[in-house]
């Protein structure tokens, strides 16, 4: 036990100070973004190297069905062998006792690392950048609602009722009396996120009600990812601490803006520490337009790795703070793909497009691997887009079929993340939006049910 606690990173160490450890929870994300895996008691925990989970966890569905994504011996459930990465180890502030969450690596019996666990996919890509002598740097901006306890499927989701005792107020975008309204849970979020060692680079209200936006500093791809990964368990319990739910659907109000998942990309020269996307003069950079060249066109392809779910793509409408099309410009947000304000060393773009319900891993895997495909195939992009993107055609796939069609076929990003990741994931998606068809909706019955 003393070797696991003196191996922990310092926010750890910091909150087990003159405390017995408990229970350590041994977790790792499946397609959806789920945590799965085990709690066992700390003294266990301590002696062993690894444990067991079977790999049919990233066959199953977000309903909990299953795809037909076993493979030629059929659906056996192996067992993978998942160790874990104690980088990863911090708290689990909520709970009852002094519990601590560590992320593991999913690997076969061989040794070889499992192609469709979402850490091993973002790893593979963040690889290929490596092995060009490049570090990708990732930002990424997290928005959410907190909104009324839903129990009911068939009821509207309802903006959350307010410190103030009014429900949440839309359109107030900024507004610090509106994040004074979930002062409670924000103070939550920022205590869990001390413990966990996570620092918050700012909170805001966003366009909707309940509406707000966390912006984590920029880093390491692998690292961000886990911190959303454990953001989104830290919000939800933060919020039901105070009889509220906070949801990442992509649309959870019909007449709302959507949440996005708004990802800052950088690259640096492992040998100079330069940023690739500046020239030594600070002028914009072949390789900075070559990025936003493999944006443009390959995120269709991607975008169902992004935007994952049928209700991704409620999000994606005219004037509602959403890209419609893969349109670029400096300091304009109506546009898909973004170059923020900043100095020559910070140069960045920043992706719009993907959604806060996608997997964290897969969609700054799926992003990265957007970049990285342009700075391969040197194209340029469109010229800078100028004015009001909105008003332009959209030209991104308008529903998950049409994206999960134009992923099948993206071999080119389907070799940068890995073809039996883009099998499995196929596979999954296609069981998943099958099972959604045969839901007849509200819509349906109001209107077809004795007009047509």
């Amino acid at each position: 036990m003393s070797n696991l606690l003196e191996n922990l990173p310092k926010a750890a160490k910091l909150y087990l100070k003159d405390r017995r450890l408990d229970e350590v929870e041994c977790v790792i994300a499946d397609l959806p973004g789920i945590a799965r895996g085990k709690a066992v008691p700390a003294s266990k925990f301590a002696r062993q190297a690894y444990f067991h989970l079977p790999d049919s966890i990233f066959y199953q569905t977000i309903t909990g069905d299953w795809g037909e994504a076993a493979g030629e011996e059929g659906f056996i459930e192996r067992d993978m062998i998942l160790r874990p990465d104690m980088s990863t180890a911090t708290a689990a502030p909520w709970t009852g006792d002094w519990t601590l969450q560590v992320i593991h690596d999913a690997f076969d019996r061989t040794g070889a690392p499992i192609p469709f666990a979402p850490r091993n996919v973002l790893r593979r890509v963040v690889d290929l950048y490596h092995a060009q002598g490049w570090t990708p740097v990732v930002a990424p901006e997290m928005e959410f609602y907190l909104v009324a306890r839903n129990i009911d499927p068939a009821k509207d989701i309802e903006p959350m009722m307010g410190r103030s005792g009014r429900p949440a107020a839309a359109r107030q975008a900024y507004s610090m009396t509106a994040v004074d309204e979930f002062g409670p849970v924000i103070d939550d979020i920022y205590d869990f996120a001390e413990h966990q060692g996570f620092e918050i680079d700012g909170i805001t209200q966003e366009g909707g009600a309940g509406q707000l936006e966390i912006n984590l500093l920029h880093g390491d791809p692998i690292r961000l990812a886990d911190e959303v990964f454990y953001f989104k368990r830290l919000i939800r319990e933060a919020a039901m601490r105070h009889d509220c739910f906070a949801t990442f659907m992509a649309k959870p109000i019909a007449d709302e803006p959507g949440s996005a998942m708004h990802l800052h990309h950088s690259i640096l020269d492992q040998k100079t520490g330069r940023n690739l996307f500046t020239n030594e003069d600070d002028t914009e950079s072949d390789a900075f337009y070559h990025f936003i060249a493999g944006m443009q066109n390959h995120l269709p392809n991607a975008l169902a790795v992004m935007a994952p779910y049928v209700n991704s793509y409620r999000r994606y409408v005219k004037d509602h703070a959403a890209p419609i099309n893969l349109e670029w410009a400096t300091d304009n947000r109506t546009t898909g793909i973004r170059i923020p304000l900043s100095g020559p060393s910070s140069r960045r773009v920043e992706n719009r497009l993907g959604g806060m319900d996608c997997n964290p891993y897969l969609g700054i895997a799926a992003s990265l691997a957007c970049g990285y495909l342009g700075l391969m195939e040197g194209k340029q992009p469109s010229a800078a887009f100028k004015g009001d993107a909105y008003e332009g055609d959209g030209d991104i796939p308008q529903v998950l079929g049409q994206a999960l069609t134009l992923f099948e076929e993206a071999e080119d990003l389907h070799d940068v993340l890995g073809p039996e990741f883009a099998r499995v994931y196929s596979i999954v998606k296609r069981a998943e939006y099958e099972e959604f068809l045969q839901v007849i909706s509200p819509w349906e019955r109001e209107h077809l049910l004795i007009n047509v």
